[in-house]
């Protein structure tokens, strides 16, 4: 795995355009680590690009399995994702998706994009497994523990314990059954 800047990140994202028609990047690695603003900043770069969520793919709670607390991705949809985003993109077709809101307990409207020549997965649980053969790069984004708290603490307010008693603990879990980390072309570092 390769330690570059998000400028780097652009490049090899601006090399790998200039050589094939459709590029298709996942963004994965710790909460609070910078996975969106790192995403926005490369659809800035690239207006052509679609940036697609992961946490549009949470499962409602109905669907969830028992114990999905202590599961990692057991609260994730990755199929859907799967199949309503990532293979198509990297076929190079439109795709469709209806976004899952935790705040609205519900799906919101369809959401048709693409196709584009930059799709972006940003979030955890991008990386899983079952996604990882369509994408062209994988990037890990991280940043210390102290920058994460910080990060998280500002973001989450109230909701801080929650991350630290159960987000985390899942990410970590996923990342090690997976070796997440460590399968990942490229590591981004935002401290």
């Amino acid at each position: 795995m390769h330690l570059i800047s998000p400028e780097e990140l652009a490049s090899a994202i601006a090399d790998r355009l200039a050589r094939q028609s459709a590029v298709l990047v996942a963004l994965d690695g710790h909460c609070g680590s910078g996975k969106t603003t790192l995403a926005a900043q490369l659809t800035e770069r690239f207006p052509q690009s679609i940036t697609v969520h992961t946490d549009d793919f949470y499962l409602p709670p109905s669907r969830r399995v028992t114990g999905w607390e202590k599961i990692p991705c057991a609260n994730m949809d990755i199929q859907r994702l799967r199949n309503e985003v990532v293979a198509p993109a990297r076929a190079e077709q439109a795709f469709s998706y209806q976004a899952y809101s935790c705040r609205e307990c519900s799906y919101l409207p369809p959401r048709p994009l693409g196709p584009a020549p930059l799709v972006i997965v940003e979030g955890s649980y991008s990386h899983h497994p079952s996604l990882a053969p369509y994408y062209d790069i994988r990037i890990f984004v991280t940043c210390s523990p102290d920058e994460q708290a910080r990060r998280l603490r500002k973001r989450e307010g109230e909701r801080y314990s929650n991350f630290v008693e159960r987000w985390i603990p899942l990410e970590e879990g996923y990342f090690a059954n997976y070796s997440i980390e460590e399968n990942a072309e490229m590591m981004v570092v935002t401290d």
